[in-house]
């Protein structure tokens, strides 16, 4: 057969890259030559049809190596060569050799060549193909439409049929090892969508070990045709257990560090670590406290006796647990003493102890039988016992056990229940100390609190501070009514973590010197509550070593009413949230942002906001109002509801009457905590007792606004006023315009003074200066505070407001209005 057989079909082939082909006969002489040829080499077939196709390589090495390759009757490769360009230069291919039969029966050789970066990009293409489904770590599938496996990598799972090619997963995955409709339904999703489904966590359960629950990130990526419909699936799996567990244990942690402690309460904070733990971390726990701890004294120093008892504190359960089957709450657990006994070993070498379940039983059978056939009837497997102790002193311990589904606990679990029970162990130390010195100078305690609350138009308010039953305390709670710029009033209540004489002490610094200053900054409650908590980290931070008590842990809430807009603006800071009582019965307590307690770090403050009409009632009130031993906060919270239900206190009864009946009722069977209590019934500022005009940034506005004013005064009949007020709007509006930025408003508000307000959308503040005989300006503001009773600069989001007051004739105070 003629050579043209071979170049009539390549002369015009279809050639990606740099692919090249040539024929040569059993002489090796060039018999066809492609345009891919070409391109590689330079010549043209007619150049090369009959020369020797060695010729064209560079060395004779390479030659000698080719002829003696190209010798077998089947396709081979030839590795790679060098060939010489038609401009003389140096070209580095990788060449196939393919035998060809014709018809003549004469055995050519079909030469397949491709230029060095097309052999790297092969060569890379098929060790990223071999490194994605051979070598890779993870678990690979190929599914067609109709969910059947079509390819697999050698990543087979523990469990699984072998045997998968034509099967889908519900046929060779084993019985409830996954959730299988789920899983199948998320393949039709990407079937039907086209768009993969990234690093999706599934769970399945360990074949080998059912307890166990195993973690997995699945990816699923549809597979396209070349006209881009999705002919199949393929996913990749990878485990990711451990990280699962390690993000768990931090949420955890995070749990631990915002839910215990949150009161100065040792009961309620042992129950709150319980709670955290389950059932994230055990399916029961509980927490026993050494008896002098239990009662708010000190703790012993040094080793524990063995005599020394330990009383139930707090305990959790899954649903179905035993609870409180063996010891009550305030009962002695006679299992933690003894010679010899778990707890005492524990509280001795303050180091934890990890037991199985048969350990548990060698332990209980003879000491407690009655815990030891509850230990076999919910299969307890894994009991951990981690002791308690702060400041060098044993607390008590906590205990957290796991049966039936868990697996057992893990050496990291026993780290992270002593990172949580340490924390657990401050907040309950610091709760003993409160309670054991809170025991002397009531006197002290109500002369640091206000004797007289102030009368004001936007408000009115009644207080009560009462003292834990039985006891002659000083403790750290207090309230107060500020009244703020432009007719606002503050309302805070707070709760200083200490006892005694530095708690109380704290308490009046925090209330009349650090509360009330900032509150004449007018800051917002959030911005508030960050300045005093950094007031309560120095006031922590300079305490002599060895006082008593501290600020740190001192909760607080401050609400700021306007009653021109009704807005009440709220913050706390590790407090109960305040309730309302809505003029027409309604109860709720307001779901503010939940601050850490002052001092103590951790998130910023944020401040929460609430419309109010007029005759609502604003409930402030420390945690001793809600909580008591014996009654938990959420129960306490409905008891107070229940109470601010009441009809009678929704008609306009006096507020001293509401405060009584709180306390009567929610205190009648109070034995610890100390209460301090502020009710406030609001009401806005009627719209003919202020008004607000926006002026233009002009130097001509200034006798406009002056005129504004002066017509406003004439229709409060204040024409007296009419000098002063004068004077300050025109010094306050023109500093507005040559200092401040649009847009400027004024504002004349009449309450139990008069306020006249400016503000303009800059935050540079004015300063007084005295100014000198040859100055031109620079008396204005002097001239100003002269003449006003009070002035200040508050700012805002968008600049400040420069206010000032001047008191009204006693025959023309507004009384409060009747609503």
């Amino acid at each position: 057969m003629h050579d043209s057989t071979f170049h009539d079909a390549l002369s015009d082939p279809v050639e990606p890259g740099t692919a090249a082909y040539a024929t040569v006969d059993a002489r090796g002489v060039l018999t066809s030559w492609s345009p891919g040829a070409q391109r590689l080499l330079g010549y043209t077939a007619d150049e090369v049809r009959g020369r020797r196709g060695t010729d064209l390589l560079y060395t004779h090495a390479d030659a000698a190596r080719l002829v003696g390759r190209c010798q077998a009757e089947e396709a081979t490769s030839l590795g790679s060569a060098v060939m010489r360009h038609r401009d003389g230069s140096r070209v580095e291919v990788g060449l196939w050799a393919h035998p060809l039969v014709p018809t003549a029966g004469e055995l050519h050789w079909l030469i397949q060549a491709e230029g060095a970066d097309a052999v790297r990009r092969r060569d890379l293409g098929r060790a990223l193909l071999r490194g994605l489904f051979i070598e890779s770590p993870f678990h690979i599938d190929v599914f067609d439409t109709q969910l059947r496996f079509v390819a697999q990598n050698a990543r087979s799972l523990r469990g699984f049929a072998n045997q998968a090619f034509g099967r889908t997963m519900r046929e060779v995955a084993p019985a409830g090892a996954l959730d299988m409709t789920a899983f199948e339904a998320r393949q039709r999703q990407v079937l039907a969508t086209g768009e993969a489904l990234v690093a999706t966590e599934v769970h399945s359960r360990d074949p080998d070990d059912p307890d166990r629950d195993r973690a997995w990130s699945e990816t699923i990526v549809p597979l396209r045709s070349g006209s881009g419909e999705v002919i199949g699936l393929a996913h990749a799996v990878f485990e990711v257990t451990e990280r699962v567990r390690a993000r768990e244990r931090l949420a955890l942690v995070n749990d631990a560090s915002s839910k215990i402690g949150s009161t100065l309460d040792v009961l309620r904070t042992a129950q709150e670590l319980t709670d955290v733990a389950v059932p994230v971390f055990a399916d029961h726990a509980y927490v026993n406290l050494l008896d002098p701890v239990f009662g708010g004294e000190e703790p012993v120093a040094g080793p524990v006796a063995e005599s020394m008892p330990l009383r139930r504190a707090a305990s959790s359960s899954v649903p179905g647990g035993p609870g409180n089957a063996v010891v009550s709450t305030g009962d002695v657990d006679l299992f933690t003493s003894g010679v010899g006994s778990l707890f005492t070993r524990a509280l001795a070498s303050r180091e934890p102890v990890l037991l199985t379940g048969e350990e548990v039983l060698a332990e209980l059978t003879a000491a407690d039988p009655r815990r030891a056939a509850l230990v076999r009837e919910y299969g307890v497997h894994s009991w951990l016992l981690v002791p308690m102790s702060a400041r060098g002193a044993a607390l008590g311990a906590a205990v957290f056990v796991r049966f039936r589904g868990r697996q057992p606990f893990e050496a990291d679990d026993v780290l992270l229940a002593q990172d949580f029970v340490a924390r657990a162990a401050v907040s309950i130390d610091n709760a003993r100390r409160y309670t054991r010195e809170r025991t002397t100078a009531l006197a002290l305690q109500r002369s640091l609190l206000p004797q007289h609350l102030p009368v004001l138009g936007a408000v009115e308010a009644a207080s009560r501070y009462l003292p834990a039953t039985g006891h002659a305390v000083l403790g750290g709670q207090w309230f107060d009514v500020i009244p703020l710029s432009g007719a606002r009033v503050a309302l805070v209540v707070g709760d200083v973590a200490g006892q005694g004489l530095h708690s109380a002490v704290t308490m009046g610094r925090l209330r009349s010197t650090a509360v009330r200053t900032l509150a004449d900054l007018d800051l917002s409650p959030d911005e508030l509550l960050t300045h005093l908590d950094g007031q309560v980290d120095r006031l922590h931070d300079g305490q002599s070593e060895g006082a008593s008590g501290g600020a740190a842990g001192t909760t607080c809430a401050y609400a700021a009413f306007d009653p021109i807009s009704r807005r009440c603006v709220l913050a706390r800071a590790g407090h109960p949230p305040p309730a309302l009582v809505s003029a027409d019965g309604r109860v709720e307590f307001l779901d503010l942002p939940g601050g850490p307690p002052l001092g103590l770090g951790g998130a910023p403050f944020e401040s929460g906001e609430v419309t109010l009409t007029d005759g609502d009632l604003l409930v402030l009130y420390t945690d001793g109002l809600v909580e008591s031993r014996g009654r938990s906060t959420e129960t306490g919270l409905e008891r107070l509801r229940e109470v601010l239900s009441d009809p009678q206190l929704t008609s306009p009864s006096g507020l001293d009457d509401v405060c009584d009946v709180v306390t009567r009722r929610l205190l009648s069977d109070r034995t610890q905590d100390d209460v301090a209590l502020l009710v406030a019934r609001v009401r806005g500022l009627d719209s003919d007792r202020h008004v607000t005009w926006e002026l233009a940034s002009e130097p001509e506005v200034v006798g406009q606004a002056r005129a504004l004013a002066t017509g406003k005064l004439a229709e409060w009949g204040l024409e007296d006023l009419e000098f002063i007020t004068e004077l300050v709007v025109s010094e306050l509006v023109t500093n507005a315009i040559r200092y401040g930025k649009p847009p400027i408003h004024l504002r004349l508000i009449r309450d139990r003074s008069l306020i006249c307000e400016v503000t303009d959308a800059s935050s540079t503040s004015p300063h007084i200066r005295r100014a000198i005989e040859t100055d031109e300006g620079g008396r204005g503001l002097y001239m100003v505070a002269q003449f006003v009773q009070l002035w200040g600069t508050r700012y805002h989001p968008r600049g400040k407001t420069i206010w000032a007051e001047q008191p009204l004739p006693e025959d023309l105070l507004a009384p409060p209005s009747d609503h």
